[in-house]
């Protein structure tokens, strides 16, 4: 949403971190996202929620850039997304998948997957330094998971790689953090660790964040605004109060 901020000469518009304007992406013939329009403020906690299957990843892949538009525009931090600047805005954008199972014969260590995030930053093809190494220390140390640095990561258990997958999208340094069902296939107390986590990190780091679920009770405490998605469309957009009341959830979720 736009906002105002005032200033000693006049009021500015406060540019949006995400704006989607009558977006419809598609593949082949199916249609994932239909005519879909929504502004992001920098700094707001966005909860998008849904059915399963109803286009909340897709909507998160095309704030990422990726969506596979067939008409409509995409604006991030003030830039029309094209193939010419897509590689760059996407460097201030961090991205949390939903959780994987690795192959425990995977050679990486925890350490190095972590480090997988500088890449988002500087691009494939750069070196690592020893700064990037140090920063990368500090958000293991962070997550607490920088004792476990040397183990394989198809040896560390699904709360551990969350945590993973949160040091990593933040060694990118990003104004953005996208996060797709962070808290899936995890116990009781994992899913508590994980969501305090992500209301520490959106507190300290200064970010925007959109968070997909549709799971109402793990979205944080510091969500501000859920956008409700069905049948590839955004039914509703607003404050996360009224936006969970339970006839709107009834809507949601029937059929």
């Amino acid at each position: 949403m736009d906002g105002q901020l005032s200033a000693p000469r006049g009021s500015y518009q406060v540019i949006p971190a995400v704006e989607i304007k009558n977006v419809t992406v598609s593949y082949y013939e199916h249609i994932a996202l239909h005519n879909v329009s929504l502004t992001i403020a920098p700094g707001e906690f966005v909860g998008i929620i849904g059915p399963n299957g109803a286009g909340k990843t897709t909507l998160l892949t095309t704030i990422n850039g990726l969506g596979r538009i067939h008409s409509g525009t995409v604006r991030l931090f003030g830039e029309t997304v094209n193939r010419r600047n897509i590689r760059r805005i996407r460097t201030q954008i961090g991205y949390v998948p939903q959780q994987l199972t690795v192959d425990p014969r995977v050679p990486f260590d925890l350490q190095e997957a972590v480090l997988l995030g500088v890449y988002g930053k500087i691009g494939l093809g750069r070196s690592i330094t020893a700064q990037h190494r140090q920063k990368a220390q500090e958000l293991m140390a962070y997550f607490r998971i920088d004792q476990l640095k040397h183990r394989p990561v198809g040896q560390i258990s699904g709360g551990e790689m969350q945590k993973v997958a949160l040091a990593r999208a933040l060694l990118q340094e990003p104004k953005i953090l996208l996060l797709d069902e962070p808290t899936v296939n995890l116990d009781r107390r994992s899913i508590t660790e994980i969501i305090r986590l992500i209301e520490e990190i959106y507190r300290r780091f200064n970010l925007t964040v959109v968070m997909v679920t549709h799971q109402i009770d793990y979205l944080p405490g510091v969500c501000n605004r859920v956008v409700l998605v069905k049948e590839a469309k955004i039914i509703w957009d607003g404050e996360k109060e009224a936006g969970v009341k339970p006839e709107r959830l009834d809507e949601l979720f029937s059929g």
